[in-house]
């Protein structure tokens, strides 16, 4: 059966992978900041260790679905390791993005530990216009005018959004966080993705391996260096108060959806598209700040509405495919005897 065809309780598997990736990335950033809020600095979890965590995780169930695939499930474990990690896998093409990823997760944490969540949902929507930079640059890709200036609406919406209200208490107000450390963290973090992901993109669409085998190569290489990060960054919380201090139910809750969006990510990825994903995520917007209303006193102002709504259109415009050029049309004699 092709990707194109296959289903899930009878219905195509692109739509139930969108479906869960709306929910999936609506709860995200929500659960993170649940996990986080209204905790003591010093009884916190360490976000360095949850990140590692998530990586751990996710390289586990990646490592069961390969090895379910039908060309690896008579294959021993030697042949296996040679298949993900041989001359001919080219695994190291991964190191790169797996670093970065590593980077931009713990740039996550801190960004939603500082900025409410229906602020980090939006202004992390500039991954979009990082991405078509790095596009652009790495697989010569060509934008229209009209993507162009979705991009352009796109950074109009967020600075609409990220207009203070004399009416609302930021959070920063509430618990001693710090907008402008989110803001930044929330912009290294996209230029991380978008590179990261253009960079997974051409080494994804230039092999023939699949994608839990990339993913099983990305989530190896970034155990590294999250793991030197972890113990360089938080060595000493570590050996005083254990790897896993702080770890609540909802501090695991926050790790497993993370994980959980890694393999979604990649179902979506397989069996729709990126325009599609667009999609999701503009959705997943929309319930992040209805959500956030209720659960963190978000107070959503006009600007907001009015930036949201732009985020979302220009979401929309850029997923949009390219209208045909303008050519002239021509006809043949038998056609202008019939005029």
């Amino acid at each position: 059966m092709s990707s194109s065809n296959a289903t899930m309780f009878g219905m195509p598997l692109k739509y139930v992978a969108l479906l869960t990736l709306v929910v999936q990335n609506s709860m995200l950033v929500l659960i993170m900041k649940y996990s986080r809020d209204g905790v003591k600095k010093a009884d916190l979890y360490l976000a360095s260790t949850a990140v590692l965590v998530s990586e751990v995780t996710k390289l586990c169930v990646c490592f069961g679905l390969f090895v379910r695939e039908p060309q690896n499930k008579n294959a021993n474990l030697s042949q296996i390791f040679a298949a993900l990690f041989g001359p001919e896998a080219e695994s190291w093409k991964m190191m790169v993005p797996a670093a970065l990823y590593v980077i931009q997760n713990n740039l996550q944490y801190l960004a939603v530990s500082n900025l409410d969540p229906a602020t980090f949902q939006v202004t992390y929507q500039m991954k979009i216009l990082t991405t078509a930079v790095f596009s652009v640059m790495m697989l010569k890709k060509s934008l229209s005018l009209t993507k162009w200036a979705a991009l352009v609406l796109l950074t109009i919406g967020i600075a609409l959004v990220q207009m203070p209200t004399s009416s609302s208490t930021p959070v920063s107000a509430k618990s001693g966080a710090n907008s402008f450390v989110g803001l930044v963290a929330v912009f290294i973090a996209c230029v991380l993705s978008g590179l990261a992901g253009v960079w997974f993109e051409k080494v994804l669409k230039g092999t023939q391996a699949s994608v839990w085998h990339r993913n099983i190569q990305l989530s190896t290489f970034s155990i590294i260096p999250g793991l030197i990060g972890a113990f360089l960054i938080d060595g000493n919380t570590i050996s005083e108060k254990g790897f896993f201090h702080g770890y609540t139910f909802w501090a695991w809750m926050a790790i497993a959806n993370q994980a959980f969006g890694g393999l979604i990510v990649a179902l979506v990825v397989k069996y729709a598209d990126n325009i599609l994903k667009g999609f999701a995520t503009s959705i997943s917007i929309i319930l992040s700040a209805i959500a956030s209303v209720f659960l963190f006193d978000f107070y959503i102002s006009l600007p907001f509405v009015i930036g949201a709504a732009v985020v979302l259109y220009a979401t929309h415009l850029y997923g949009l495919p390219d209208a045909p050029a303008n050519t002239i049309p021509t006809y043949s004699p038998a056609d202008r005897e019939e005029k």
